[in-house]
């Protein structure tokens, strides 16, 4: 059965900020390229969309999947776009009976 992981996964490989956005944590921790920050969730949907806007997706391959204490759980995968290849690393934490994406890495390869 598909949960918010897999969703996340779905619109990784889509660059679908819309079906990523509704994943989103009220607050969203963000790392592009080394420069790392707390977002809103308004915010983050904005960087992100603004991301993707500037690097369109070829592909997501998840190459390491995972769980953290408490229900939580992490991706790590590689992300091809037209802006070069990054490594993305996204953790979803568990908040009462739901998971939120509370972080967004994105490293330069």
């Amino acid at each position: 059965m598909a949960g918010p992981f897999e969703d996340v996964v779905a619109a990784l490989k889509k660059g679908d900020v819309t079906a990523l956005s509704k994943q989103l944590d009220k607050t969203v921790e963000i790392n592009i390229g080394g420069r790392s920050n707390s977002y809103s969730k308004a915010q983050a949907d904005i960087i992100l969309k603004d991301f993707f806007e500037k690097n369109q997706v070829k592909s997501f391959e998840l190459i390491h999947q995972g769980e953290a204490g408490g229900g939580s759980r992490f991706g790590v995968g590689k992300l091809v776009t037209s802006g070069g290849e990054f490594r993305l690393s996204f953790f979803l934490q568990k908040k009462g009976d739901v998971l939120v994406l509370n972080e967004l890495r994105f490293e330069s390869k």
